[in-house]
């Protein structure tokens, strides 16, 4: 049977957002635990040209959020990039994942020669939907993921190889 673009999509999201979840779990007990203002960590960053970890979380679930609407074909959700703490990511996260569940195998298969357009960083971009599926949205959604879970295991939490992966 082969891979459908549903299979590729919503599920391979929800568990990267679950384990994401999970990685913030680890880093709201680690802050915790040593009396660290917990925006320290939120506002980390590896580098200084580097966006800090809050703005990575959000752009791991927009990824996941508009991924699916444009495989949908259905529009494309804002959601304002205002958190500020672990519980308001948390909660990102667990919108996102309520958002994503609508867009069902109906919706989303069949999406592999849909054209989707966008603007990102001022430049335009065209993708088939497999393309962006697997050239755009995957890449970005696990730079991004990533990108929290070293932040975080730079500053001392406690991550390994299956808290990025899951169980």
């Amino acid at each position: 049977m082969p891979l459908s673009m549903y299979q590729a999509s919503v599920p391979v999201f929800t568990r990267a957002l679950g384990n994401l979840s999970k990685i913030l779990d680890k880093g709201a007990a680690f802050a915790a635990a040593r009396n660290i203002d917990p925006s320290v960590l939120i506002n980390a960053r590896l580098a200084p040209d580097m966006l800090p970890m809050a703005r990575q979380v959000q752009i791991a679930a927009d990824m996941a959020l508009r991924g699916s609407a444009r495989l949908a074909g259905a529009e494309v959700t804002s959601v304002p990039d205002t958190e500020t703490s672990f519980a308001e990511l948390q909660e990102r996260i667990a919108k996102t994942l309520k958002l994503i569940e609508a867009f069902g195998a109906d919706r989303i298969d069949g999406s592999e020669t849909r054209q989707i357009a966008l603007t990102v960083g001022g430049k335009d971009w065209s993708f088939s939907g497999q393309d962006y599926l697997f050239n755009f949205v995957l890449p970005n959604l696990f730079f991004h993921s990533t990108a929290t879970y070293l932040i975080l295991r730079h500053n001392g939490v406690e991550l390994g190889k299956m808290d990025f992966l899951g169980a």
